[in-house]
């Protein structure tokens, strides 16, 4: 059965004084190349927001669905924002870190300040704002459903950016994740620059060549 994001948090958020409340996502972390991404997104609970009814956790989404709901949030919210960290400094520190500091960057994007966020999973480290992780929060929260579309679609095309560059390994379709006909290229040709080293599968690779 699907869940369906509702505004319940956000809600009593507001009774609590809370106005400006951003949902916070990921996107790309179980990737194998390219960059992973965040974004935030608030918006104005005061007001009645039509036409997002059928904002819910990304992965649930077709690609076009996706495009359309990504559009019609820039206009709907009240503020976006979005932080990536490149597959270099992923090799470097970590997914984890390299995430919470995409995470950081999308809440520092925005174009106010939040006063309180709501993470899906986990807290952001290093943030001062109050702030709730919440399991499969992409699934149940409105604001990081929405933030979860935000990130996808801003890290799809930046990976179909890529694909231009190293169109051998179809990451316009993939997105860079493990997939059959990526781990066939991979075992023909090797990784290319944008590979995370760091990976497992793409470490033992390098390992074995």
């Amino acid at each position: 059965m699907v869940i369906l994001p509702n505004s319940n948090f956000e809600k009593t958020l507001r009774r609590e004084g809370f106005n400006l409340i951003a949902g916070v996502d990921e996107a790309g972390r179980g990737s194998w190349a390219g960059p992973v991404y965040a974004a935030a997104v608030i918006f104005d609970f005061k007001k009645e927001i039509r036409g997002l009814d059928d904002v819910r956790d990304s992965k649930l989404l077709t690609p076009k669905k996706r495009r359309k709901l990504f559009k019609l949030i820039q206009v709907k919210a009240k503020a976006v924002g979005v932080g990536s960290v490149s597959h270099k400094e992923i090799d470097q520190v970590g997914i984890k870190e390299a995430t919470l500091k995409a995470m950081r960057l999308a809440v520092k994007n925005l174009e106010i300040n939040p006063e309180y966020l709501l993470v899906d999973a986990f807290e952001v480290e290093k943030i001062t704002l109050p702030q709730k992780g919440i399991i499969k929060g992409d699934e149940k929260v409105f604001s990081i459903s929405a933030a979860s579309i935000v990130a996808k679609v801003s890290r799809d095309q930046e990976m179909e950016k890529l694909h231009q560059e190293h169109p051998i390994y179809g990451f316009a379709q993939h997105k860079g994740y493990g997939v059959r006909y990526h781990r066939e290229v991979l075992e023909e040709i090797g990784p290319c620059e944008i590979h995370r080293k760091s990976y497992r599968p793409i470490r033992k690779l390098i390992e074995d060549d």
